[in-house]
Order: C-alpha cells, then sequence, then structure tokens
C-alpha cells in the first residue's frame, strides 16, 4: 500500500517552509516515525517523519523546495512484495550498518547533528575565502523573516528608547552568597536573567501598559507577563517565550531559560515555544555591548535590552566608590506609552534590581 508522507500542519504565522536535505533515498528502509527531512520554516526547523514503516518509493520534492501545510512531499510503501525487488531495501537490519537517525516514535536525542548539520556547520566551514573572490549565498528563512520584521517594526511603530543605569552590586553580593546553595538545592546556576525576568515582572505589574500592545484601533490588555528572551542560535536570533512570567519562581525561571538555550543550540525549538509574548528582555551584554538600542518585537510594545556590567566610578553618599554599573535601554512604542511611563517603569526595574532580595523569594 502506497502511503504519502505530507507536510506537518502549521501556525497560523508559518504560511510555508523550506526543505532541507533529505536524510533518506529512494529504496531505503524506513520504519514509522523515523526522520526523513527537516522543513525550515521562519522561526523553527520541524522534523517530517514516516507515518508507516516501509520502503521509500517516491521523493516528491527536492531539497530547496518551498511547501505548505499537508503538502505530499514523499511517497512510502509499505507492500513487502513491492519492496523486495530494491537491493538496498533487502538486507536485514543486522547485516546493515545501523542508521545514525533511527530513534524510536517521539525520540529525538539522535537527531541534533543531523539537525544541525545544514544550518550551522555548513557555513561556518565556508567562512575562508581567497584573496580578491567573493562568496554569494541566500538567506536563510529565519534570516530573511527577522530582516522583514525588523525593518517593519522600524516602519509601523513610533520607537523611542530610554536610558538609565543599574548598580550591580548588590545583585552580586547577592549571587555570591547564595549561589552554591541555590545550585545544590535547584540544580541549576543562579544566573542575572532570574533577577530581571523577576524585576520586570514586577514593574508590569506597576505599568500594564507597558505589557499591552495595538491591535488596529485597539488596545490590548494581557494580565500575564509572558516574556521573550532574546537567545543566539546557529541559525539566528530567536526569541522564546517564558510564559506566566510572574508566576514562576527565580528556580523555573532559571531552568525555563536554559532549556531554552539548549533547544536552541540543538534546533529543537518548536512553533508554540516562539508564539505569543508581550514583553521581551535582550543581552547584549554577553557579547560585550555596554549601550544599544533595542527594535521592538512587534506586536509587542516594549523591549528592555540588557548591557555589560562594567566598574565605573560614582557617587556614593557623597563619596566617588567604584561599582559595577549596567546601562539599561527600553525601547517603547510612543504610539501607547507615554514617555512618563516608560521613565517610570525603566526606574521600577532598576530599584527592584538594587534592592534585590525580594526577587529571590517565591511569592
Amino acid at each position: 500500500m502506497k502511503i504519502e508522507v505530507r507536510v506537518p500542519m502549521l501556525s497560523d504565522s508559518v504560511a510555508s517552509g523550506t526543505l532541507l536535505p533529505w536524510r533518506k533515498q529512494v529504496g531505503e528502509r524506513v520504519t514509522r516515525d523515523e526522520v526523513l527531512v527537516d522543513l525550515e520554516t521562519d522561526k523553527v526547523i520541524l522534523e517530517i517523519p514516516a507515518p508507516a514503516s516501509g520502503t521509500l518509493l517516491e521523493l516528491r520534492l527536492p531539497e530547496g523546495a518551498v511547501v505548505k501545510a499537508d503538502e505530499v512531499v514523499a511517497v512510502i510503501e509499505t507492500s513487502e512484495e513491492l519492496a523486495a525487488p530494491v537491493p538496498s531495501a533487502q538486507p536485514a537490519p543486522a547485516g546493515k550498518p545501523e542508521s545514525p537517525v533511527k530513534p524510536m516514535a517521539g525520540v529525538k536525542t539522535a537527531m541534533p547533528a543531523a539537525v544541525s548539520a545544514p544550518v550551522a556547520p555548513l557555513p561556518q566551514a565556508q567562512q575562508v575565502i581567497q584573496p580578491g573572490e567573493t562568496r554569494r549565498e541566500p538567506m536563510s528563512r529565519l534570516r530573511s523573516r527577522v530582516a522583514e520584521r525588523l525593518v517593519a517594526a522600524q516602519h509601523s511603530a513610533a520607537m523611542l528608547t530610554t536610558f538609565n543605569e543599574v548598580n550591580m552590586q548588590a545583585v552580586n553580593e547577592l549571587r555570591q552568597r547564595y549561589k552554591a546553595e541555590f545550585e545544590v538545592r535547584h540544580g541549576v546556576k543562579l544566573g542575572y536573567m532570574s533577577f530581571f525576568v523577576r524585576a520586570v515582572c514586577r514593574a508590569l505589574e506597576q505599568f500594564p501598559i507597558v505589557n499591552a500592545a495595538i491591535d488596529g484601533n485597539d488596545i490590548v490588555w494581557h494580565s500575564d507577563a509572558d516574556i521573550g528572551i532574546a537567545i543566539s542560535s546557529p541559525r539566528g536570533l530567536v526569541v522564546p517565550i517564558l510564559r506566566r512570567a510572574q508566576t514562576l519562581s527565580p528556580a523555573e525561571i532559571e531552568r525555563a531559560i536554559a532549556d531554552f538555550g539548549q533547544r536552541a543550540r540543538e534546533t529543537k525549538l518548536t512553533l508554540d515555544d516562539l508564539s505569543g509574548g508581550t514583553f521581551s528582555i535582550t543581552n547584549g551584554g554577553v557579547f560585550g555591548s555596554l549601550l544599544s538600542t533595542p527594535i521592538l518585537n512587534p506586536p509587542q510594545s516594549a523591549i528592555l535590552g540588557m548591557h555589560a556590567i562594567q566598574e565605573r566610578p560614582i557617587a556614593e553618599n557623597g563619596q566617588v566608590v567604584i561599582r559595577p554599573m549596567m546601562y539599561l535601554a527600553l525601547t517603547y512604542d510612543h504610539r501607547l506609552i507615554d514617555g512618563r511611563d516608560a521613565v517610570q517603569f525603566l526606574v521600577a526595574v532598576k530599584a527592584a534590581l538594587e534592592s534585590p532580595e525580594p526577587l529571590l523569594t517565591h511569592d
């Protein structure tokens, strides 16, 4: 019996995807739920598995083809009689080298190397260009979509950025005091992001307009703080969403962000991970950025930019002292958020970080 392999259903925000290199070729045996090909979308890489065990009879579309949801991309023959004449399908499993991509249904632990190969190692290997030569390659769908969204954000929103600086001395001391106990108790390191996420959530409670969005002529108010965390991945920038962040403990936040980072490196983030979001945080400081103006992630109305911590002389109680300082930047849509609310929101974040003890407790 012939079984069609179809593109899985995509989200409303993803209309199509691009087929990456096929992992199986015509005539090869496949097992049910074995990944046949990866589908690169604007946001994530999805796996297209075999719907049944059998022989790969036909590849309807080649690598690089743009496909839509439910489109047929291959055909599998499940009849052993028709599969018998195909030489590559005959050897028993024990006499055939084990495929590196042969997981059980629902198991993806063997996938990272195969998934990342077309999106990370190849571009890196091609970076060497001989003197006097140039090289051209197409943008990935993710890079193209990010470029499109960034340009659209600048055209559609009245973006304005306000700045402040925060003394990170108290946060540093708190991390040093509790980091060993925190890691033993929760199995995850106590980083800076849990402090910032919780400080943002508290400030959003005071200034809910910063968590709102414009939809046509309406203002959409959000009861939950669904915080997007900008993460660099082999394919480019991704922003997975920390759902209902206002309800999460510091340990839950740190675990979730660590998980996002690992799955971003392995291209295992799902469309649900990247959909929605009411506010975003980006940390250019991990790359050494001292000051920048982040760009909105529509339809969100604000984004907080963290930067590098740098020891600087400041005035404290009439004395010049050296303190670890960080510049903060809040970019906001001035169509919705007044300057007063934006400035006071950022001051509230600063105040929470400079008295951070309550941020370590789970309300």
